[in-house]
């Protein structure tokens, strides 16, 4: 037996330990998970892809766009093709140009798929989010897992995962023999900036008058940890991930010890389109649905595959509050510390003063144009 094969072996029957493949491993999750990898006593190999090499020693590191077709070489280096591929090269920075960012991450969805079939590879676990399933007024509490998707394209992002979503169903058909797995988190913490996270640089919580806000967090330690689940064939279909149960706005506003800023439903949204609409802001008004209705989700499946969330939601949110602490933001833009301090003084009606500030310079710049 050549030292490659007794790499991939079981220690004790022989049965073969199943190769996997990560891509975006250099950093986030990506990282993280090819590290709990590596350390594995159940993985044989693990075959890093990114586009520079992380820090995980004991990986097989290949480093290439993951739009690269090439990937299929890398995905059956060494004659043995990986069994899983695990997709975490995903682009959801609020600052990337949203039509770069789309063709970013469906084109490399893309590629990853096809190039997983032609390797041979039996099984790719994508990485979505939870927010597919839509904030609205009339969701269950909690949703279940094969609850419909009525998510739209207005939030962040949110385009993108759908059409991820769509790949991941139409793949089975397109390349038989191929299982896919989607993974997807509630708002997740953890070195992450979003618009979800952003929201609590606030000097006060934005609440639409009328809504119901209900709010379950995923740390990535634990997301790291349910891929592990998918990447080893334990738990397969449409997963959600979080923490256990959720936490009400109410609640939230006690743990924080921020308070709330209260506005009418047209107010809020209609000042969030203008800012996005003036290119004041990266969130468009779609963002502020997530913080409105509630979406929380059961994650029945992993935890009927023995998989436990190691975070509460309130340790997750303490560890955000800690992320975000000298940060401010208003209405989803992220300040300097002058602005931050002349905005603060505004005191309760910081929101309605940095939006109507915000505007108005807006207007000045473009009359000096």
């Amino acid at each position: 037996m050549s030292s490659q094969e007794a790499n991939v072996r079981g220690p004790r029957n022989g049965t073969a330990r199943p190769v996997v493949a990560v891509t975006g491993a250099a950093s986030g999750v990506g990282a993280l998970l090819t590290e709990r990898l590596v350390a594995s006593p159940e993985v044989g190999r693990v075959i890093a892809l990114d586009e520079r090499r992380g820090d995980a020693e004991g990986a097989q590191w290949h480093v290439l766009d993951v739009r690269d077709p090439a990937i299929a070489d890398r995905l059956r280096d060494a004659g043995r093709p990986a069994d899983t591929v695990v997709h975490l090269a995903l682009d959801l920075d609020l600052e990337t140009d949203p039509a770069a960012r789309s063709a970013y991450n469906v084109r490399g969805t893309q590629t990853v798929l096809t190039a997983a079939a032609a390797a041979g590879v039996r099984r790719v676990v994508l990485c979505t989010s939870a927010m597919v399933y839509g904030a609205l007024p009339d969701n269950d509490v909690p949703l279940a897992e094969d609850a419909e998707l009525r998510a739209t394209a207005e939030a962040t992002g949110v385009g993108d995962l759908l059409e991820i979503e769509r790949l991941a169903k139409r793949a089975p058909r397109a390349h038989p023999g191929l299982n896919v797995t989607v993974v997807r988190p509630t708002v997740l913490v953890g070195g992450t900036d979003t618009a979800l996270t952003r929201y609590f640089e606030s000097p006060r919580l934005l609440v639409v008058a009328g809504s119901r806000p209900c709010w379950q967090f995923c740390h990535v330690e634990d997301l790291a940890a349910a891929l592990e689940y998918a990447a080893l064939e334990k738990v397969e279909g449409e997963l959600a991930v979080g923490c256990d149960g959720w936490l009400e706005q109410e609640e939230v506003e006690e743990l924080s010890g921020i308070r709330r800023m209260e506005l009418p439903s047209a107010v809020a949204l209609g000042a969030a389109s203008r800012l996005h609409r003036l290119g004041l802001t990266p969130s468009p008004a779609g963002d502020l649905a997530y913080t409105m209705h509630p979406w929380v989700v059961s994650g029945s499946r992993l935890h009927e595959a023995g998989w436990r969330p190691t975070w509460t939601n309130e340790a997750v949110l303490g560890e955000l509050l800690k992320e975000v602490a000298g940060r401010h933001t208003v209405a989803g833009r992220r300040l300097g510390r002058k602005d931050a301090t002349t905005l603060g003084a505004a005191g309760a009606t910081v929101a309605l003063v940095g939006t109507a500030a915000l505007v108005r310079r807006a207007r000045r710049t473009r009359r000096r144009m």
